[in-house]
């Protein structure tokens, strides 16, 4: 029987059906629910922006979207945005995938946490960041129907999101703090980890080696 959530029908693909069981079985509740969740706020979002996203290729980038956070999908050599891009591109590759069609889901990936960029491109990827924003957020909370938004996190319950979600940050990012240069996540960082504080732009433009 097709899954449906607030209208949002489930993607029941071979390679979404295993995306699902890596997800339940590799990352943790909260990322798991939190990924589903972004799946749907994302698909209601392009509805009511009159877009058309790949429903595989938007369930695929959101359920992926985070698992840089955890072992064995990070590395503490690159942002770990690129470490879930990477694993996906990997995981549809070895599926047969196009590879536009990874491409699209990399960049989605990638993206997912840079301001101004992904509504500018391809629908996947501008629904995939909506869809983060509005989970993390509350982005366009105010603009959906309150029983589907009430649906979704009956099936896909928040908990203790907030506290949660910032801790999973800060366990997955600690180790490599300057992956985050230039992003979002240095802010996590300088909040909760003592002692840290970022290099901002002007500092590294001051102390470039150059003499003026």
């Amino acid at each position: 029987m097709s899954e449906i959530i607030a209208g949002v029908r489930i993607p029941e693909t071979a390679a979404a059906t295993e995306a699902t069981r890596l997800m339940q079985e590799m990352t943790t509740p909260l990322l798991y629910h939190h990924s589903r969740r972004v799946f749907v706020f994302g698909a209601i979002h392009a509805q009511k922006l009159g877009l058309e996203p790949d429903p595989e290729l938007l369930y695929l980038s959101a359920m992926f979207h985070d698992t840089g956070l955890l072992t064995p999908f990070s590395d503490a050599e690159q942002r770990f945005e690129v470490d879930g891009a990477d694993h996906a591109r990997r995981f549809m590759t070895d599926r047969g995938f196009p590879a536009a069609a990874a491409d699209v889901v990399w960049t989605a990936i990638a993206l997912h946490t840079t301001p101004g960029i992904p509504g500018r491109m391809g629908p996947e990827i501008a629904v995939t960041n909506v869809g983060v924003l509005t989970d993390v957020l509350g982005l366009g909370l105010d603009e959906l129907d309150r029983g589907r938004v009430e649906e979704i996190t009956a099936v896909h319950p928040r908990g203790d999101f907030k506290n949660e979600f910032l801790q999973a940050f800060v366990e997955g990012l600690k180790h490599r703090p300057e992956t985050t240069n230039g992003t979002v996540n240095s802010d996590v960082l300088e909040h909760f980890v003592p002692g840290f504080r970022r290099t901002t732009t002007v500092e590294r433009v001051q102390g470039a080696p150059w003499p003026s």
